[in-house]
């Protein structure tokens, strides 16, 4: 089995990696057909692992295989984006009432620590308004991911972080446009409201918050394509 010898994965995980996260940040657009010679060039690998890695891409959502024409950037559609607000509002909603319950003092303060590191980063770079923080974007993730730690269950865990990954896709197709907001304000009123022990307040605050992203993307997209449900 071979493997990645930067990251220690096998080559097609780590070609699936890396794939997903081009698709996550934009730099593989809704829709872009994937050809074979193109991702040889850029992920420096052979055709076998990329050949896996699409078909586990295509088995994710991330990528759609075409009969007889090979695979494609899966599109970005407006009602995929409201169904992943509602699907990650119901499950994270679930796993704050799971870890409020648990009175984990431990998660807790691992949810101010990530809100506290997150809160020392600006959204974009200074002085650049349109280009992206990557340290506020790990930090960002940390939290949320934070927020659902203590249900301590690993399968609603794991499909948080994958909603999340999902919804960072189309937040990231409107990064160049995306307006000033007081997210520090809103993440503030969620850490609140869970040590508070309001679970009903959490998963209200969590809707507000993700349908702000919404409204922006959408905004954003205006004229622009989002198939099918545009």
């Amino acid at each position: 089995m071979v493997k990645d010898k930067s990251s220690g994965l096998t080559l097609a995980s780590s070609v699936y990696e890396a794939i997903r996260l081009d698709i996550i940040e934009g730099n593989c657009r809704p829709g872009e057909k994937l050809q074979f010679d193109f991702l040889r060039d850029r992920y420096n690998v052979g055709i076998s692992p990329i050949r896996e890695a699409l078909s586990r891409l295509h088995a994710d959502g991330w990528v759609v295989r075409e009969e007889q024409r090979g695979f494609r950037v899966a599109e970005i559609s407006k009602d995929e984006l409201l169904e992943l607000v509602r699907t990650r509002v119901l499950i994270e909603g679930l796993a704050v009432r799971e870890a409020i319950a648990a009175a984990d003092i431990a998660a807790e303060e691992q949810l101010v620590l990530a809100f506290h590191r997150l809160s020392k980063h600006h959204r974009h770079l200074p002085g650049d308004e349109r280009t992206r923080n990557l340290e506020w974007e790990k930090r960002h993730r940390e939290f949320h991911m934070a927020l659902v730690a203590g249900c301590r269950l690993k399968w609603v865990i794991q499909y948080c972080g994958q909603l999340f990954d999902v919804a960072e896709r189309y937040r990231f197709l409107a990064a160049t446009v995306y307006p000033e907001r007081k997210e520090k304000g809103e993440h503030r009123e969620i850490v609140d409201a869970y040590l508070a022990g309001e679970p009903g307040q959490v998963e209200a605050l969590l809707a507000q918050h993700y349908q702000t992203t919404v409204d922006i993307i959408l905004r954003s997209r205006a004229g622009q394509t989002m198939v099918p449900g545009t």
